[in-house]
């Protein structure tokens, strides 16, 4: 039975992080995950080329119970200081869209990782079968025998990618210890809905979708099952469980500018008014088969038809979210207020520590995620 000061559950993101930052500090470490390889979510992230960090990360873009929980972590250690870290490791890396950062080469994170983390013992292939604490130590049984630390850092992840092999036991753990889950759930993923029929999968369009009292103004893809695309991954990971409404001609007053239209295209048919302004296909959605000129159509039938477009209501009836092995993150997890957001560790059991993506924390499309994996381990005090 081997002993480390630290033992690590998960060899993501945010748990080689941890290791890295415990050998740092010369401590003794063992990181134990289930699969063959370490960092694998981040080897296959962004298609082969890591959207590693987002500088304007900050609680903002964060949702959870308790999305204040990351201001700490992410003022100590920023999307900049990320990026410092990248040119300090060589990384190449280019800003795709402003303030988002891709690295060239998602191989060349990993490198630079477990550069830093050269030093922890890595056991791979092993699976955690359950933990508990004595008096000083934490015993963590698994099927290639036990381990024992003095700290235990539950880095595990969520439910996401579970081609990539994924289980539940940081939430068991959590439990364990006595600490509350939420109900972890799919996050940045497409929806499975009915709303507009069937036709439309591979157009795209510009859409503003209201959630309570927020605006997301995005790309929208229709798909063979729903709708996708940015503004659907982000709309998933927010607090849709009274629905949103989506506009389709965000930018402009729908019914005015059809009354426009009335006056200087009396004569063109009102599915090629909306041609100029939708993609063809949605627009003789709307159009509904009505062939008449738009001088035809009376001010009260254009303010329904404009309603129509803009005002589109999703009841939590109205849609699903699509499951756990097609969603990028999860979104749930360890109840953040048991959490001390200055070292990570348990306020219901000393020595005990969660950090990443298994707490409670879900960020917004675009590096975010990430971002929270890095500030989350650097803020480790073990």
């Amino acid at each position: 039975m081997q002993k480390f000061d630290v033992i690590i559950i998960g060899a993501g993101a945010s748990g080689v992080w941890a290791a890295a930052r415990a050998v740092a500090a010369k401590k003794s470490v063992c990181v134990i995950d289930m699969g063959a390889r370490p960092l694998r979510k981040v080897a296959v992230s962004g298609g082969g080329k890591c959207n590693f960090t987002n500088v304007r990360a900050n609680h903002g873009h964060y949702f959870g119970k308790n999305p204040e929980f990351t201001r700490g972590p992410l003022a100590r250690f920023s999307g900049h200081d990320m990026l410092d870290w990248a040119q300090s490791h060589n990384v190449k890396f280019y800003e795709k869209t402003p303030e988002r950062y891709f690295a060239e080469s998602a191989r060349a994170v990993v490198d630079a990782l477990l550069h830093d983390a050269r030093g922890a013992n890595f056991v791979l292939n092993t699976r955690v079968l359950g933990v508990h604490k004595n008096s000083d130590d934490f015993v963590i049984a698994t099927n290639g025998g036990d381990f024992i630390g003095e700290k235990l850092v539950v880095a595990t992840g969520g439910m996401s990618y579970a081609n990539l092999g994924v289980d539940d036991i940081g939430y068991k753990i959590a439990k364990q210890f006595g600490h509350k889950i939420i109900p972890p759930r799919p996050g940045l993923c497409a929806m499975r809905t009915n709303v507009f029929g069937a036709g439309f999968s591979g157009v795209s369009l510009n859409v503003e979708i209201k959630i309570g009292h927020e605006i997301i103004l995005d790309e929208m893809l229709f798909t063979h099952f729903g709708i996708g695309g940015p503004a659907i991954y982000r709309a998933s990971v927010r607090d849709i469980s009274h629905g949103f409404v989506m506009n389709l001609l965000p930018g402009r007053d729908a019914f005015d500018w059809l009354k426009q239209q009335k006056k200087l295209q009396p004569k063109k048919q009102v599915k090629n008014i909306l041609s100029d302004a939708l993609p063809e296909r949605v627009a003789e959605f709307f159009a509904d088969g009505d062939t008449r000129n738009i001088a035809d159509f009376r001010d009260n039938e254009l303010r329904d038809l404009s309603e129509k477009m803009t005002n589109i209501k999703f009841s939590p009836a109205d849609f699903n979210l699509q499951k756990f092995d097609a969603a990028e993150i999860t979104c749930g997890g360890v109840d953040t207020r048991e959490i001390s957001s200055k070292t990570m560790e348990s306020k219901l059991c000393p020595g005990l520590y969660f950090i990443g993506e298994v707490l409670d924390i879900a960020g917004d499309l675009g590096g975010f995620n990430l971002q929270w994996a890095w500030s989350s381990a650097n803020a480790l005090e073990i």
